[in-house]
């Protein structure tokens, strides 16, 4: 147990995916594993594990933002033994030829944080996915035949942007979209030896100002926790 996890010693897997949302954990725990148990409710964060093909995983919510994810994902490495963390979640696509629904995998994470200026003292530390996962994460997608797109994502530390001249910079250097979590978890699992990505659901285009409602969401963000699932265990 820790100060935001209140899971004892033994029920939090060594595969974790990260929702930002607890209650898509939920769904996600619910529509996917087996045997699904609670094992947080500390703050309405919600964790739970359970099995997927055989395989113990846990399913936890972050919260938004990076400054929030660091608090679990630190917790759940140092102290609960996780070794793969795949975030999955929603996006905002920042380049013409990705539709809604489409998915996302994070090569790489540009952010503007000041998070890690104590420790990298002025170096462009540049936070990037483990490549067994990312692979692995590719070649489920294409089996499946889910429009994928692999590159450098932003992860910003605002939702509501009034920098529009960042974001045509980030277009013109093909960035593929924008989230607010994926660069912390990249760069904590860089620091623990740990395995990460970022499986990422197109919900709305910055360009088109298209946006999935909400009511198809959870039925498009399945085709992402299945290339999650895929990715870890193979």
């Amino acid at each position: 147990m820790t100060v935001h996890i209140g899971a004892k010693s033994g029920e939090i897997a060594e595969t974790v995916l990260l929702p930002g949302d607890p209650y898509r954990a939920k769904w996600a725990a619910e529509t996917f594993l087996d045997d699904a148990v609670c094992v947080n409710e500390v703050r309405g964060m919600l964790g739970f594990t359970g099995t997927w093909k055989g395989n113990r995983v846990t399913i936890h919510g972050t919260g938004m933002g990076m400054p929030s994810l660091s608090i679990y994902v630190n917790e759940l490495i140092q102290d609960y033994g996780a070794k793969t963390l795949i975030r999955i979640g929603s996006c905002g696509a920042m380049q013409e030829n990705i539709n809604v629904r489409d998915v996302i995998i994070a090569m790489a994470t540009t952010s503007t944080t000041s998070m890690n200026d104590p420790i990298f003292r002025g170096a462009n530390f540049a936070p990037c996915a483990d490549w067994s996962l990312l692979k692995t994460a590719v070649a489920a997608a294409e089996k499946r035949d889910t429009p994928v797109h692999v590159g450098n994502i932003f992860s910003s530390d605002v939702f509501y942007s009034e920098s529009p001249e960042l974001d045509a910079q980030l277009e013109r250097h093909n960035v593929l979209g924008v989230e607010m979590e994926a660069a912390e978890l990249y760069t904590l699992a860089a620091r623990h030896n740990a395995r990460a990505l970022a499986v990422l659901t197109v919900s709305d285009h910055l360009k088109t100002h298209e946006a999935l409602p909400s009511d198809q969401r959870e039925r498009s963000f399945a085709d992402m926790v299945e290339i999650a699932l895929e990715a870890a265990f193979n």
